[in-house]
């Protein structure tokens, strides 16, 4: 029988769970990403969906792994992973599962036992023969990889078939990005436009789209002139219905940071509040006002949704020919502004957030690339001239 209850720490809700495995009792604390005021009840929420999470997990403890299939093996895996990652990183595992390997092995009827690297083999030549890039496949590996070394480590098999299948390399995706010159001018035409905050939080800050959405007046604090960022808005299809989550759970520990606030930034945030402060005299019981607290709503105090900012820029951009850009990439463009400047790479990771160097530098190798490119033309034009 698993039993749990929910603690406070930092301000946050965790939950721990205690659970059998061959007699044994184990214990298992998991943040909610949930701030301890107003969030109770889906901390609670969280800690049954934790619970009926570790009945699964152990009763797959304690099963005789040599009868399973992997189709059952990865849907109950998929039941234990749930909890203990991202709602995106979920709904990406179940879509991967479901659109592909559960098909696969399926057709192969095979348990648990008995794959071996030559089936996951077959899978990945399956989907490229099917027209997708390596870096689909790379998804798929690490998917399958997780799963199947979860298996390891509870002696359902003795080792894990996809150690021995070759990760294909990467292809490398080389983002756009816009110039100093280039962000000005956007800022310039967008001045008057709603998603215009977003913007401007986006290009100074590096802030991912789900962070920019997220961001709260509560985590400006104009006195001390700092910014936070420790909360999130994303969107996601399930069961055919698009859903808005707002939660305190980011992508890592490294993405809660704190910045400085730039005084350009801050008269921009000003300004927007006392508009936001003015709708909401003028529109009086009309305006919404579960979303009081968010930066980015609109006129009507209602929360923008991620999907519609993408889409709503990307319109931006069109009407007004500027260079095609992902909102995303906003993000791109605010590290190779950093880059121009001279800012060492390490200030750049903690500035955005990433949770290890190598992030940084791989993304953003291809900024230093296009410095070459320039340094090449410049050389060339020189030599050029000396020789006319």
């Amino acid at each position: 029988m698993v039993t749990g209850s929910i603690y406070e720490r930092k301000g946050i809700y965790y939950a721990i769970v205690s659970y059998y495995v061959d007699g044994r009792r184990k214990q298992k604390s998991v943040s909610t990403g949930l701030s301890v005021k107003g969030n109770k009840r889906r901390a609670l929420e969280f800690l049954e969906n934790l619970k009926r999470t570790y009945e699964t997990k152990e009763s797959m403890e304690n099963m005789d792994g040599s009868r399973l299939l992997m189709t059952d093996y990865m849907d109950e895996w998929l039941k234990i992973v749930k909890p203990l990652v991202e709602r995106a990183t979920y709904k990406s595992y179940d879509n991967m599962v479901s659109a592909r390997i559960r098909p696969h092995f399926e057709k192969l009827n095979l348990l648990l036992t008995e794959v071996e690297p030559k089936h996951i083999k077959m899978l990945y030549d399956e989907i490229l023969e099917q027209g997708y890039t390596t870096n689909t496949v790379i998804h798929y590996h690490a998917v399958l990889h997780q799963a199947l070394a979860y298996a390891v480590k509870n002696d359902y098999i003795l080792s894990n078939p996809a150690d021995r299948v070759k990760r294909p390399k990467k292809n490398k995706h080389i983002s756009s990005f816009y110039t100093k010159e280039e962000i000005l001018t956007l800022l310039d035409i967008a001045k008057d436009d709603p998603i215009y905050i977003p913007i401007v939080l986006s290009a100074y800050y590096g802030f991912r789209r789900s962070e920019t959405l997220g961001m709260r007046w509560s985590a400006i604090d104009f006195e001390n002139k700092t910014i936070t960022v420790n909360h999130k808005v994303t969107e996601l299809t399930e069961n055919g219905k698009t859903i808005v989550y707002a939660e305190d759970k980011l992508k890592t520990k490294s993405s809660y940071r704190t910045l400085p606030l730039i005084p350009v930034v801050e008269e921009k945030l000003l300004e927007h509040k006392a508009k936001l402060e003015r709708n909401q005299k003028l529109f009086g019981n009309s305006y919404c006002k579960e979303y009081i607290d968010y930066v980015c709503v609109d006129e009507m105090g209602k929360l923008f949704r991620p999907n519609f900012v993408s889409d709503h820029f990307g319109w931006l951009l069109k009407k007004y020919g500027l260079k095609k850009l992902t909102f995303k990439e906003l993000r791109h463009s605010c590290a190779s502004m950093l880059v121009a400047e001279g800012i060492p790479m390490k200030s750049i990771q903690e500035w955005l957030g990433h949770s290890n160097f190598s992030t940084t530098a791989d993304i953003y190798s291809h900024i230093d690339y296009h410095a070459k490119q320039q340094s090449a033309a410049a050389i060339g034009n020189a030599l050029q001239s000396k020789k006319d």
